[in-house]
């Protein structure tokens, strides 16, 4: 007898499909041209069939963008934070990661779809926030709460407010194109919020690099 269909099966590669297709086109014709017409047309599905599970295209590439960071190739490559001891040497070393991330095309135009769209939707904007931005914050939060709690930051050190430091102006420099996102400027940010926004001297890691952030502290 033939097997009933696997109607969850079938969901799930329709998904997928949908999915795979927005990441697709939003680099091949950007983001004002990204209809939910052209990826229903490129999934090989109905209309319906997306707007039944996504309420708009911004919705439907932050699931795409959500699924892209869990690819289990991606994450094969990312075996946590490191912590070899030398704060500033595990900040460039992920700062660079964070680069060249931003520099793939496979990554660049929807994030840079889902950032304009988050600022003009508040609910969209919130579930980037919470469910894509946020835990990456948290896991540089980590990474200096631990070297807080080493002693290599003041014990007042604002962890929120250096992790900004650290991707606010490379956030500025990709969004914005005011320059090259090169590997050089990561390594440059890292020294400058280590080193103190005046240039101050901090305590040394044990690599030689700075191992403080004594003028970063709480209000």
């Amino acid at each position: 007898m033939p097997k009933t269909p696997d109607a969850t099966r079938r969901s799930d590669r329709s998904r997928r499909a949908i999915l795979d297709a927005s990441l697709a086109l939003v680099g091949e014709v950007g983001y004002n041209k990204l209809t939910i017409e052209a990826i229903a047309a490129r999934a090989g599905v109905g209309k319906q069939t997306i707007y039944r599970w996504w309420p708009s295209k911004a919705a439907v590439l932050l699931d795409a963008s959500l699924a892209l960071a869990g690819d289990p190739e991606a994450a094969a490559e990312w075996t946590g934070f490191p912590d070899t001891g030398d704060l500033a040497a595990d900040l460039k070393h992920v700062l660079r990661a964070t680069v060249d991330e931003l520099n793939d095309a496979k990554y660049e135009a929807p994030l840079r779809a889902l950032t304009v769209a988050g600022a003009t939707d508040p609910e969209l904007g919130a579930r980037f926030n919470e469910q894509l931005l946020e835990p990456q914050l948290a896991l540089y939060e980590a990474r200096l709460r631990t070297a807080r709690e080493a002693g290599q930051l003041a014990p007042d050190a604002d962890l929120r407010l250096a992790v900004e430091m650290l991707l606010g102006p490379l956030t500025h420099r990709w969004l914005l194109r005011t320059a090259p996102l090169t590997h050089g400027y990561a390594d440059a940010l890292v020294d400058r919020v280590l080193g103190g926004m005046a240039g101050g001297a901090a305590g040394r890691g044990p690599g030689g690099g700075p191992g403080g952030v004594a003028n970063v502290t709480a209000d």
